[in-house]
């Protein structure tokens, strides 16, 4: 029998309630990852609890010495990145070298925030009155929820438990069920570094049951979630009822936008790596191309011999460009879309198929898919797949690629190709996503800038960077009179 793997309350590792297990098996080839406790609605409460009670500690520890935990936790990933991304590859399926790529992000963010804890800057402000001094300061807001998903297993929640741990809050977080293995070798870390009992806690199960008990404890004013714009509504909704603090990340419907004047060479290789990178399992991955008709044929061309020489494997063997994607419903979901797209009369270019033979037959393959002349309202030029497909549209002139590139519900991120500043500028003005790139895909956030997107992309908020610091704390004013009389704002004259 394999080791269980535990849930975490109040620094003790330690089985459900419930005695239930679940597996996760390697989605290239079928073997035992490892059993996790199942947990149930009465496991979240008392995690929330253990957060609740170290709260009134830990936002009174001093926030630079907050920083000195953080530190030591990215120093311990650093050491170990290769183990960690060796796991991660196990359990969730994607290459050695963009599980290496999600280790580092999570060190990049432990150490940035380590940092934050000797600025979180506020202002100082002169007052329009005598005698009287004015500043703002930032305060935690408390239990924060963490809810995320299996496609950057050790990144995503970094982005979210780091900032909020650096600001002073305290965590209960429920990883993606396909990834669990990921957010126990985080928060070890964390525990290895310091982290306080009750700080950081993890309850380990599904959605339905984890997920929905933790968005719902009226102990949790704060809630943090990425996946599914459906679920994400839904959070939406149940967060408004308690007046909840809510970050969102859902869906995207990423555009890369190739001009006539394009470095060809450049745009095939970022889309190549952007459409088919994570096996197309990425919020910000390349799903449309908008093309000009001018070079449309060229760079299918281009496009198309290079899917065809990618190779499909396990992460772990050398050579290896696409994974496996992560599970079987997600596959059937590639292959509904790959179906649409032809009832709806793309031309399917290169791809379309579940990829078998050998080793593949193991593992839930699916071949990279390219669609061309593709038209802007088709629904595969509209709905998220999330799976290693993409169409190219062809368009006249870029005022009509912008249009494309808009004409989404989702705002996540985009990117232009084109050697004219001017083309570039006007992209920046009138392309509406949170993330937009000049000569690059669409993938490629660092994590010292705002990432989040636009329209049913998210609500508003930003994770990374310090604009993360603006959900996990409150601003308060602060106005010291020291005049030792009554002085009335916007009213008495000032003498």
């Amino acid at each position: 029998m394999a080791d269980i793997y535990k849930n975490f309350i109040n620094g003790v590792w330690k089985e459900s309630a419930s005695g239930e297990t679940f597996e996760r098996r390697n989605p290239a080839t079928g073997e035992l990852v490892g059993v996790y406790t199942k947990s149930t609605a009465a496991d979240v409460d008392e995690a929330v609890e253990a957060a609740a009670t170290a709260f009134k500690s830990w936002r009174l520890y001093p926030a630079p010495k907050r920083g000195e935990i953080l530190f030591k936790a990215a120093r311990l990933l650093e050491e170990r990145k290769e183990q960690l991304a060796h796991e991660m590859t196990e359990e969730m399926g994607k290459v050695l070298d963009e599980t290496r790529g999600d280790v580092q992000e999570a060190i990049d963010m432990t150490y940035y925030m380590a940092g934050e804890g000797r600025r979180m800057f506020g202002d100082t402000v002169q007052s329009e009155m005598r005698n009287k001094f004015q500043m703002s300061v930032r305060k935690p807001l408390g239990v924060v929820g963490l809810i995320t998903p299996w496609n950057f297993p050790m990144a995503i929640p970094s982005w979210k438990m780091m900032p909020a741990l650096i600001a002073g809050n305290t965590v209960v977080i429920k990883p993606g069920s396909h990834v669990p293995k990921s957010t126990i070798n985080l928060v070890s870390i964390l525990q290895e570094a310091g982290i306080p009992d009750g700080v950081v806690n993890i309850v380990l199960g599904t959605g339905g049951e984890v997920g929905d008990a933790l968005m719902q404890h009226p102990d949790v004013p704060v809630i943090s979630f990425t996946g599914s714009t459906e679920t994400g509504k839904t959070i939406s909704l149940a967060a408004a009822a308690q007046n909840k603090r809510l970050t969102l990340e859902m869906g995207g419907k990423n555009a890369v936008i190739v001009n006539e004047d394009a470095n060809l060479d450049l745009a095939a290789e970022s889309i190549l790596w952007g459409a088919f990178g994570t096996t197309g399992q990425r919020c910000t991955a390349t799903s449309r191309v908008v093309v000009h008709k001018s070079v449309q044929q060229d760079l299918v061309d281009r496009l198309a011999k290079g899917a065809l020489a990618l190779k499909l494997g396990n992460g772990l063997d050398a050579g290896v460009q696409v994974g496996p994607q992560v599970s079987e419903s997600q596959r059937a979901t590639t292959v509904k879309y790959v179906e649409i797209g032809k009832n709806e009369g793309a031309e399917l270019v290169v791809g379309g198929n579940i990829a078998t033979g050998g080793d593949l037959d193991k593992g839930w393959f699916h071949e990279p898919t390219i669609f061309n002349n593709v038209r802007r309202d088709m629904r595969i030029a509209q709905e998220e797949i999330f799976g290693p497909v993409v169409s190219l549209i062809p368009f006249d002139d870029l005022d009509d690629a912008f249009d494309i590139v808009n004409g989404v519900q989702y705002g996540l991120s985009a990117a232009i190709f084109t050697q004219d500043v001017n083309n570039a500028f006007r992209a920046m003005r009138d392309i509406y996503t949170g993330i937009l790139y000049i000569n690059a895909g669409t993938t490629g956030a660092e994590i010292h800038l705002p990432f989040g997107g636009t329209k049913a992309t998210g609500n508003g908020h930003r994770e990374a960077g310090t604009a993360a610091l603006d959900f996990y704390t409150e601003w308060q004013a602060v106005y010291v009179d020291f005049s030792g009389k009554l002085q009335r704002a916007q009213i008495d004259p000032v003498n």
